[in-house]
């Protein structure tokens, strides 16, 4: 049953009808007529006959009350990130793995609830505890309403707490094994049944600083690749599948060289995962002639970055002759892979090389280039003084007397170098597939980004290593959920900006009001994309208005 118009020249009528099916077909009947619409607005008839009508549904009746100001609001509350990564945190068995783990224990509060709360937060609204115990007051989350900072601190030591001494099988030179480490194991674990297994690992690191004192140990002055030497830093690897999974992190003193870690990090995966064969791909900073030596000894297979404009032999690869394949080519639609060609080089019929070149990149660098040679050269005919705290200026002056010029020798080994990069490797797979692997390196980088950025893991204010450790690993389960959630998007072939999905389902929000002396619960509108982010983890969201 249903209103429609009905139109007699210029006159427009108002019509109740309900459909019937007649010999297969739906007919409208026409069950009351109401009368001519400009009459029954101007009189207002319309208005009472629909304030009528609300009477019997209280649905209705409710909003118009509210509408109207005869609602007494008693709270409100934001509910869209904790029912949304709720299911999240479930489907990865995050909840279970931390229950089972923390089955022996006898915390007065729920630390599953606090490390859940955290990672909610740090995804959200990234920042310290002390600044997520005050956040929660604004949203709807189970189980945290009586939590406390000091139950926040106690739950991030709980997950660097260093295990026992005969659980320390596999710990590297660097750092002990602590309860994240089982954490990690777990969920690989439960994820290994559904998945592939490790065949093929992406590696790096980064620097993270910190505002004091920076623990114990872990805090040391070390190279700074946040460019912050005055302070002391911890160094953070992470640990990709060939997915883009996260599966582990670990956390080393500031003062360890990335080469000094890589052999092992991938000795502790084979310990802590049950690997029988790994392949590493890691990026040039984490290779040495030394690591490498290392690497072959043990038999593991690689694909590895090599500096090119400090090796010898790399020199003579790039200059190697030969044809180039082609693996993707120059396109200009946005969806498509950037340009890559790439050539097999084999020196000594020993070391096998793999020369890429993507020209989209070789044409921003010699454009880059040209730019700084081109204000270079303006700078000289000004005088030296004008290259004073010009970093970029330095790599192509060479010493004329006594004035500087510009280096064209250098210029011209620059250009060799436009759009390419060169791996070694000693695996058997074509060389796209090695450029490819490498190139999915990549996503430890925008994972990198992530931590850093998005969930503003810097600049860590905690003393102790055990609660340093839990504040980072804290990252690791946000960068892990989000992860989740990218590949459900991805299964609806969605794209979705980060911070829109962020901002749009922190804006969901519960209002509970009080009419005549009974409670109600209104929702609030969906907007931008959050319905989409609901409809691909398939989560229901609650009703418009609901007795509470």
């Amino acid at each position: 049953m249903f209103v429609r118009t009905q139109s007699h020249g210029s006159r427009t009528y108002l019509l109740i009808v309900d459909n019937k099916r007649v010999d297969g077909k739906v007919m409208q009947r026409v069950l009351f007529r109401l009368g001519r619409l400009d009459q029954l607005l101007a009189r207002g008839q319309l208005d009472s006959l629909i304030q009528s009508l609300g009477r019997f549904s209280e649905k209705l009746s409710v909003l118009g009350a509210h509408a109207q100001g005869d609602s007494i609001a008693t709270r409100s509350a934001r509910i869209g990130p904790a029912l949304l990564f709720e299911r999240l945190w479930q489907a990865c068995s995050i909840g279970k793995v931390l229950t089972t783990l923390l089955a022996d224990r006898r915390f007065e509060f729920s630390v599953e609830r606090a490390i859940f709360l955290t990672v909610l937060h740090r995804l959200f609204a990234p920042g310290s505890d002390r600044a997520a115990e005050k956040w929660k007051d604004d949203y709807e989350i189970e189980g945290v309403a009586d939590l406390e900072l000091h139950h926040l601190y106690r739950a991030m030591a709980w997950l660097g707490e260093v295990l026992a001494e005969d659980q320390q099988d596999g710990a590297t030179p660097f750092s002990p094994r602590t309860n994240k480490d089982l954490i990690e194991e777990e969920l690989f674990a439960r994820r290994r049944d559904l998945f592939s297994d490790l065949d093929i690992v992406f590696f790096d690191t980064t620097s993270i600083y910190f505002e004091g004192q920076g623990g114990e140990t872990i805090g040391q002055h070390g190279h700074s690749k946040d460019h912050r030497p005055d302070l002391k830093q911890m160094v953070v690897g992470m640990v990709l599948d060939r997915n883009g999974n996260p599966v582990c992190s670990e956390l080393w003193p500031g003062n360890t060289a990335d080469v000094k870690s890589l052999v092992p990090i991938v000795e502790r995966l084979r310990n802590r995962f049950g690997i029988g064969s790994v392949a590493i791909v890691a990026d040039r900073g984490m290779i040495s002639a030394e690591t490498l030596a290392e690497i072959e000894r043990r038999k593991w297979s690689y694909i590895l970055g090599v500096r090119m404009r400090s090796s010898t032999e790399a020199k003579a690869v790039v200059a190697h002759a030969g044809r180039y394949a082609e693996v993707h080519a120059k396109s200009d639609k946005r969806n498509d892979p950037s340009p890559l060609k790439v050539k097999e080089v084999w020196v000594e019929d020993a070391r096998r090389y793999v020369v890429c070149v993507n020209e989209d990149q070789a044409a921003k660098d010699r454009h880059d280039r040209e730019a700084v040679v081109a204000a270079l050269r303006n700078a000289l005919r000004q005088g030296d003084k004008s290259l004073a705290g010009n970093k970029g200026y330095r790599k192509y002056l060479r010493a004329a007397g006594k004035q500087f010029a510009v280096d064209e020798d250098k210029i011209e080994e620059e250009a060799r170098y436009d759009g390419k990069w060169v791996l070694t490797t000693n695996m058997d797979l074509p060389p796209a597939e090695v450029a490819l692997r490498y190139k999915q390196l990549w996503m430890v980088e925008d994972v990198f980004r992530s931590m850093k950025s998005l969930l503003d893991t810097r600049p860590i204010y905690h003393k102790c290593d055990e609660t340093i450790r839990g504040h980072v690993f804290c990252s690791f389960l946000a960068l892990l959920l989000r992860k989740k959630l990218e590949d459900r998007l991805a299964r609806k072939e969605w794209k979705l900006e980060w911070a829109d999905v962020i901002r749009d389902l922190g804006n969901i929000v519960e209002m509970e009001v009080a009419i005549n002396g009974k409670g109600y619960v209104f929702r609030g509108q969906t907007p931008g994309v959050a319905g989409k982010v609901f409809q691909a983890c398939g989560v229901a969201l609650p009703p418009t208005l609901r007795v509470c």
